[in-house]
């Protein structure tokens, strides 16, 4: 009981931290901290098209913080969410564009196949490391850089001339919510955001409460312990991988369909992978706390700009925010630490 409560105290004690020493930089260069975060909140809820657009931006921060979550509990380290993030949205205008189905079947359709794409693609990196013994987190990394020029180059060459985007998807495929983003002030919510949040429930139950999800995870806390048990450690590091990897595709899809209607030319990466292993991080790779982790890290980026619009405030700061707040919750031990020695004074105070 004390563990989970420790699990569920660390990641606020770790925020409320990160959010002080927020406040000390700001009045350090001559920034109001009240006015400063008053105005990050306002940001966030200071009215119902913020609402909804802070939910908008968390919604790819939830697929992509489930994919690196999902291969962290099975003891890989996925640094290519980026990459599958970026071929799930290709395949998803692809086919939202060029394919011709009914509404609801198109836009399924869109989504499954990106995730199929985004699983192969990781389960490069999944073979490689399952037969070659080449660590993931290298091959991870050159799979995005492959995925972002070879996404440029099918988009100039095949899709759509030398434009700078593909066709516009087709409105069948699309995932927008009118009754929901009306209720927003006409915010961009789609539904992506039902879609992560079902995807969560689903990671959850595949990871806790079937034997495929034990093995995964047996098969990442102990590979020689796993194959002297019988375990298939080789197909499991590479299925581990393909999951990971469709679940950032699905985030790609729903990005594409939901909010542009098209996948253009990338001058660089987005960075709505990287930032999943702060969310995953932040959330304790637990697939409920990856929502969480969302809410939070897609609230202060987003709110970030009324910082910066109504009190001049960089919004460098937050990110600066985010940051110790990784670093605190990856600083366990210190923050454990600190709550024992409250503990400890006020077991003192009581007994006085």
């Amino acid at each position: 009981m004390d563990s989970r409560f420790n699990r569920i105290l660390i990641p606020l004690i770790a925020i409320l931290m990160g959010l002080l020493v927020g406040a000390v930089m700001m009045m350090s260069i001559g920034y109001n901290p009240i006015a400063g975060y008053s105005a990050l909140f306002g940001g966030i809820f200071g009215s119902a098209y913020n609402i909804g657009e802070t939910l908008r931006s968390v919604t790819p921060l939830v697929f992509t913080g489930l994919a690196v979550a999902f291969a962290f509990r099975t003891g890989l380290f996925n640094i290519g969410v980026e990459g599958q993030f970026i071929i799930g949205q290709l395949t998803a205008a692809y086919i939202g564009a060029a394919w011709s189905l009914p509404p609801v079947v198109h836009a399924l359709a869109a989504v499954v196949f990106a995730m199929i794409t985004g699983g192969l693609w990781a389960a490069i990196a999944g073979y490689l490391k399952a037969r070659l013994h080449i660590h993931e987190v290298i091959t991870t990394i050159m799979l995005n850089y492959i995925a972002l020029n070879t996404s440029n180059f099918l988009i100039r060459a095949y899709f759509h001339g030398q434009q700078e985007n593909t066709p516009p998807i087709r409105p069948s495929a699309s995932l927008d919510m009118p009754i929901l983003s009306q209720m927003f002030d006409n915010a961009r919510l789609h539904w992506g955001i039902l879609i992560s949040v079902l995807l969560a429930a689903a990671v959850y139950w595949l990871l806790f409460r079937t034997t495929k999800g034990y093995e995964l995870r047996a098969v990442g806390f102990n590979s020689h312990a796993a194959e002297y048990a019988g375990m298939n450690v080789s197909r499991n590091i590479v299925t581990s991988m393909a999951v990971s990897g469709a679940l950032a595709g699905a985030g790609g899809a729903v990005e594409t369909l939901g909010v542009y209607g098209y996948f253009g030319i990338q001058g660089g990466f987005s960075g709505v992978g990287f930032d999943g292993i702060a969310v995953a991080l932040i959330g304790g790779n637990h697939p409920f706390g990856v929502l969480l982790s969302a809410l939070l890290f897609g609230g202060l980026s987003y709110g970030s700009s009324s910082m910066q619009r109504l009190e001049g405030i960089p919004t460098e700061i937050i990110r600066v925010v985010i940051a110790l707040i990784i670093l605190f919750v990856a600083s366990s031990a210190l923050v454990q630490w600190m709550i024992g020695k409250f503990r400890r004074k006020g077991q003192e105070v009581g007994r006085s």
